[in-house]
């Protein structure tokens, strides 16, 4: 029958789908309505010996009107350079040598089995979900991957559990783009598990496709795919003939140990100074007409200084911030990858921006976090903003759905006689101009100080990046500059200089916009 025909050609269409998409869930998707469109169209064939170049065909056009579907809609935010989550491996140094055993002899088994491994451990997929995945019964999955392991152990008998060391990362993005719901993120594209060795692998020193190969354990032909993509998606670059390279920064463990090691030392000839400087400030702002939300002065003193720090970087910076060039999308952004264990506190401090536009005044809402145990907090969105600066006008607010959600995220809460509480600080325009004019008489003097110690730290900190990723180094130094303030700030806590947070308090205020 026709039908088993098409059923013969599963594994041909599935990798035709590969060729064209740029993930695992496209790659399924569009094998899937290539498939469907031919048991649809099955009745029309007259000709049954034409029936190879006619799947073909119809395979082009389906795969055509998939591209053009997955472009329709977009929706634009901004993203800041993201926080970094630690990866967590539990490494096995005295193993190491048989887990590169391991995985030479998974590149010499059969493709019927390699595949199977591949999946299972390195993108670390279920049975179950290599079945979905290749549209074969899950029974036969587990019986490929049984048989696989009974080579392996054959020729490992030393080996008590069978397993791989694939390298992690988690992959993000900054600066701007248009995804939403319906255009994913650009890493989605380069987040399989070959994929994130390949980047791995090619961050330090540049690696040919048989050095790549010999690396990860599998087939050349399988990194070469991979490499294609990486290329086209702008993750890594030629370096050389024959050679490629990760184009874009991963942290790891050397990044926070250099911040450990290094970074206070460089900040103590004027550190006495600079917090005598803070204290000034806080003492001084408080006297200001803000909203407080109702926080302690020691609580304050956090959002005094980065604030402070933000104002003098403006006029005092003179590190690059390079350009974010424009993607193969046509979108200004950059990857950024992370395999931190969590041992070793990098310099981050993360900060979340997010804005209204509506007619009820211009405001921010900015968080910030990674530094004297303040943790993350969520940014509210613009109907939230305008619902709380409703409250702090007039304590009142039309939009009641927005109101409900600031009050469930926390943004507002309720007191006992009825009414609500924004839990942020706020500043207005003519406020924060007399923040800054106290910051002026009580910062600017140690800024020269200030700005040669950090660019020196700085400079060695930029000799841990990868030559060729020198805009990417800027970039990341740059916010230094400010990021330096967490280092003043943990010794402030440390040294009993300053009282630690309120556990559970956060830094975040809201500012109106100029």
């Amino acid at each position: 029958m026709m039908s088993d025909r098409i059923a013969a050609y599963v594994d041909k269409v599935y990798a035709y789908a590969v060729k064209k998409t740029f993930s695992d869930e496209e790659a399924a998707e569009l094998s899937q309505e290539i498939l469907y469109t031919a048991v649809r169209e099955l009745p029309r064939l007259r000709d049954e010996s034409r029936f190879e170049p006619w799947l073909w065909s119809l395979a082009q056009n389906v795969a055509k009107s998939f591209r053009r579907k997955q472009g329709k809609q977009r929706a634009m935010f901004s993203y800041d350079i993201p926080e970094d989550l630690a990866y967590e491996e539990d490494t096995d140094s005295e193993n190491e040598e048989l887990y590169a055993l391991l995985r030479r002899k998974i590149a010499m088994l059969s493709a019927i089995y390699r595949e199977i491994i591949l999946l299972y451990y390195y993108d670390g997929l279920s049975t179950k979900q290599i079945s979905e995945h290749l549209k074969i019964p899950e029974g036969t999955v587990t019986w490929r991957l049984s048989e696989a392991r009974n080579k392996l152990k054959k020729e490992c008998s030393t080996m008590e559990d069978f397993t791989l060391k694939p390298v992690k990362l988690r992959i993000d993005i900054y600066g701007s783009g248009n995804f939403g719901c319906d255009v994913p993120f650009p890493d989605v594209y380069i987040n399989d598990a070959l994929s994130q060795n390949i980047l791995y692998f090619c961050y330090e020193e540049a690696q040919s496709i048989e050095e790549i190969s010999k690396l990860c354990g599998v087939p050349a032909y399988y990194v070469e795919d991979r490499i294609e993509n990486l290329m086209k998606r702008e993750a890594v670059v030629r370096a050389g003939k024959d050679k490629y390279r990760t184009d874009f920064i991963i942290w790891s463990d050397k990044y926070g140990i250099y911040c450990e090691q290094t970074a206070e030392k460089a900040l103590m000839p004027i550190m006495d100074k600079l917090l005598l400087a803070l204290k000034s400030i806080a003492a001084e702002a408080g006297g200001i007409d803000f909203y407080q939300a109702g926080k302690s002065a020691a609580d304050l003193f956090f959002l005094y200084g980065i604030l402070a720090f933000e104002t003098e970087r403006k006029k005092f910076c003179r590190l690059p911030y390079p350009e974010i060039k424009k993607k193969y999308d046509g979108n200004a952004w950059c990857y950024v990858g992370n395999m931190e264990t969590g041992a070793h506190k990098r310099i981050k401090l993360t900060t979340l921006h997010c804005g209204n536009e509506g007619v009820r005044g211009r405001y921010t809402h900015t968080v910030y976090c990674g530094f004297a145990g303040l943790p993350r907090r969520e940014t509210m969105f613009n109907k939230q903003i305008d619902a709380c600066i409703d409250i702090l006008r007039t304590g009142h607010s039309d939009d009641r759905d927005a109101t409900a959600l600031a009050v469930q995220q926390g943004y507002l809460q309720r007191k006992e006689d009825g009414s609500l509480f924004v839990t942020a600080p706020a500043f207005t325009d003519e406020q924060m101009t007399q923040f800054e004019q106290i910051v002026e008489r009580h910062l600017s003097a140690l800024m020269d100080d200030y700005s040669a110690l950090a660019e020196k730290w700085i400079a060695g900190y930029k000799k841990l990046f990868p030559k060729h990723l020198s805009d990417d180094a800027d970039r990341m130094c740059y916010s230094m500059f400010k990021d330096l303030y967490s280092v003043i700030a943990d010794y402030a806590v440390r040294t009993g200089a300053a009282a630690a947070p309120t556990p559970g308090s956060y830094c975040d205020v809201l500012l109106q916009i100029r």
